[in-house]
This record gives structure tokens, sequence and C-alpha cells, in this order.
């Protein structure tokens, strides 16, 4: 009876065991980046604001090298894109949650997103860049110590400026937007501003909104990459198409449109 009663047991245990391990298996598959975002038919993208990568131009048509890039790339995956603006210093919270699918909206390649993110190899370059009003005193980094500097919280513009001993002895304040900065500059709130080169070629100079602002330093140079999810078998789908798009000419195209420099190669 006892023999009878362990048997059916362990008849019961190895049952329950080959159940998980059929789940898990299903589980995984199901777990495919890729696949729940094809059968989801759409692609989130969470974007800023920031112009030439996404923004709303005067006729009100959302564009940007970005949007157009990312447009394409649905297309070739079978997928509608859905952009959705975000808060850059929550980006990777969104994107883990699967409040979005990606991140794609000039982000900075560095070895600390790497290992908590799939980022696809780079596409743009970019350099951190300090910004000021003509006519400001500036001889270096050490012009700021005891200025009050602002950057994008959250971004490669906050990281040149804890990276830079000078810039570490300024009063930094953090903003929402790049474009924020901008306005704290040309408000006279702000003595300088660490921000993305293409933005700041784009958004300042003769004929802007920002006219009387000007680069005065370079800082670190970097590479833009599109962001997805720790091990997703999306990013791998992605850096194809792009070898796809520089090899027929489609990635040049757009940067020149939107007067950008792609990276190199991989």
């Amino acid at each position: 009876m006892k023999k009878s009663l362990l048997k059916k047991l362990l008849l019961l245990l190895l049952t329950l065991a080959t159940v998980l391990v059929l789940a898990a298996c299903g589980q995984s598959k199901g777990d495919s980046d890729l696949s729940y975002v094809k059968k989801n038919g759409k692609l989130i993208i969470g974007y800023t604001v920031y112009e030439p990568m996404n923004y709303t131009d005067e006729n009100g048509n959302f564009t940007g090298f970005d949007t157009e890039l990312s447009i394409i790339v649905c297309e070739r995956l079978g997928v509608e894109p859905q952009f959705v603006e975000i808060d850059w210093n929550t980006k990777e919270v969104e994107l883990n949650a699967k409040s979005i699918d990606c991140i794609w909206n000039g982000l900075t390649i560095n070895e600390e997103r790497k290992a908590t993110m799939e980022i696809t190899k780079p596409y743009v370059k970019n350099a951190q860049v300090v910004l000021m009003k003509k006519g400001s005193a500036y001889n270096g980094t050490a012009s700021l110590i005891g200025k009050t500097v602002v950057a994008e919280q959250g971004s490669a513009g906050e990281d040149a400026i804890k990276a830079d001993d000078n810039l570490k002895q300024a009063t930094f304040v953090p903003k929402s937007l790049q474009t924020e900065c901008l306005m704290e500059l040309k408000a006279g709130t702000a003595d300088a501003a660490v921000l993305d080169l293409t933005l700041a070629n784009t958004m300042t100079g003769a004929g802007t909104s920002y006219e009387d602002i000007e680069i005065v330093d370079y800082l670190a140079e970097e590479d833009y990459g599109v962001a997805f999810r720790k091990g997703s078998d999306i990013c791998a789908e992605v850096n194809k198409i792009f070898d796809q798009l520089r090899a027929d000419g489609t990635m040049a195209a757009l940067a020149d449109k939107y007067g950008l420099d792609l990276a190199d190669a991989e």
C-alpha cells in the first residue's frame, strides 16, 4: 500500500516537473522581444522632443532623422511605429516596464548603458559641447567654476559635467529637456549649457530662436545607438536593417537631409 502510494507521488512529481519544464520552454519562446512586438503589430518608440532627431516642424508634421529612420526600419520589420514622448530621466524604467519597446532619440552609447540595455551598433556621430551667450568670457571649463551650468537630467551632457574637474565645481542644475537648457541660457538664468552637438548645430546661430547663443567648447565625442531591453532579439534585426540602409544609401541621404554625420561602420 505504502509502495503504491509512493509510486503515485513520484509519478505526480514527475508529471509536475514535466509540465513546469514545458511551460518554461513555452515562456522563453513567448518572451522573445521580436515575437512580442510582431504580435502587437507595433514598435513603441520612446523619444523626447529633440531637433533634428524627433520634433514637429513648422507645418505640424512629426519628423526628424530618428523619426524617419525608425519608420523605415519598422516597415522592414513588418510593424507599425508608435511614438511615445517620455521623461529622459526615467527612460530605462519605461523600457523595462514595457511602456515602450525602445529608446530611439539620439541616445549616447556608453559602457554603463550597454550593461543594462541592448544597444545597436553606432549610427550617428555626436559630441557634447558647451554653449554660452555670445560675448561671454570663456577660457576653458575653468571659466565656469562657481557658475550655473545646465544639462538634461540623465543625459550624456550631465555625464560630461560630472567627468570634468572644473565643471564639477560649477552649480549644476538639471533640466527635463535639452531645449529647456537653451531657454535658461537665453533668459540669463544659466551661464552655460552642455548639450548634444547635433541639437546645438540645428537650434542655435543665425536664423534661429537662439541666434545669440554659440558653441564655445567641445567636450566628449560619442556615437548614437538605439536601445532595447537587455537581451532583446530586436536589436540584432535592427542592426541587419542598418547594414542594408547603409549599403543602399538610404541612411546617408537622411543624414545629409538633417545635417548629420554617420558613425563609422562596424
